[in-house]
């Protein structure tokens, strides 16, 4: 159902954006457009892992320099019958993580520092596990994709703003117009619902591979509250990059709800401990305190010498 809603909804983000070609240029327009689309697709493709780890400023670690942490990715990558995926670590103090790269083959997971030195070892495991599922599902390239469709809608619409449209089409001047300023607003939040979606879907892999839903509950409630008070100046200035990251790293206000990439934290983790409770129990949390929606932190824990 999840992939039945996001093919979709990718439908519907491909077809807005040969609507916004043919108010430009009519059938000309429309074939540019798709043109367009095709060539920021193919240099997406192969491009966005290097451009999105290189903008946020990721080092790579391998066994020698992080043992712990990629010895418990590969771990996982190993249970969940993924190719190894590249290790990297983003010097920041804001608690975040995000998974990038075309394929399974072609993939890379990185963690920063502030989750590192927040979570422990069975919470980074969960958050591990959850960029895992998204490489297992394949939303890496999702993302770039509808991303990339995104950014050239807003492209073609301000094109359009500034140098006329095609007037001769059935909506009219004003239609025209009007499509021009809504069609960016209607890309926006279709990519937040795909995203939205994927993240769902991440969140349950990522328990399954992990074994303990409520350790990765636990996680996404530290990093709610973590992100909350810590910028991530690189997220700031690339905040479209910002769909990527488990949980937003953008500081938003109260209309941040509506406009996020992210789905309501609550719910994520009402759904993780439905599970918590649904099926068998293959962890022990440790006490702590309380976070979103109630779900028990497990802790400061032990953690491992990460970098």
């Amino acid at each position: 159902m999840n992939m039945m809603r996001t093919a979709m909804l990718m439908a519907a983000m491909t077809a807005l954006f040969l609507a916004v070609g043919y108010m430009l240029g009519g059938q000309a327009g429309m074939l540019l457009a798709f043109v367009v689309a095709a060539g920021m697709n193919l240099f997406a493709y192969w491009n966005a892992d290097k451009m999105v780890l290189s903008m946020h400023g990721a080092r790579a670690v391998d066994t020698r320099t992080a043992p712990d942490l990629v010895t418990m990715i590969y771990r996982l990558a190993d249970r969940s019958g993924l190719p190894r995926p590249k290790v990297y670590i983003i010097d920041t103090p804001q608690p975040n993580a995000f998974a990038t790269g075309r394929d399974p083959a072609h993939a890379a997971v990185a963690a920063t520092t502030g989750l590192l030195n927040t979570l422990n070892r069975d919470e980074v495991e969960g958050v591990m596990a959850h960029e895992l599922a998204h490489i297992k599902n394949r939303d890496t390239l999702i993302m770039t994709i509808t991303a990339t469709i995104a950014g050239a809608i807003s492209m073609l619409a301000n094109f359009a703003l500034f140098f006329g449209g095609n007037r001769n089409n059935p909506l009219g001047l004003v239609g025209t117009i009007a499509l021009m300023v809504l069609a960016p607003v209607a890309a926006a939040l279709v990519q937040m619902a795909i995203s939205r979606t994927r993240e769902y879907q991440a969140d349950r892999t990522g328990a399954e591979i992990c074994g303990r839903p409520r350790a990765l509950a636990s996680a996404l409630s530290r990093l709610h509250k973590g992100a909350a008070v810590t910028v991530n100046p690189d997220a700031e200035r690339n905040p479209a990059s910002a769909h990527l990251f488990i949980v937003n790293p953008l500081k938003g206000g109260s209309i941040d709800s509506l406009f996020s990439t992210h789905p309501p934290m609550e719910e994520r983790i009402r759904r993780l401990m439905a599970m918590e409770e649904g099926g068998p129990r293959t962890g022990s949390p440790r006490s702590g305190g309380t976070g979103v929606s109630g779900v028990p932190e497990t802790g400061p824990g032990k953690r491992g010498p990460w970098s």
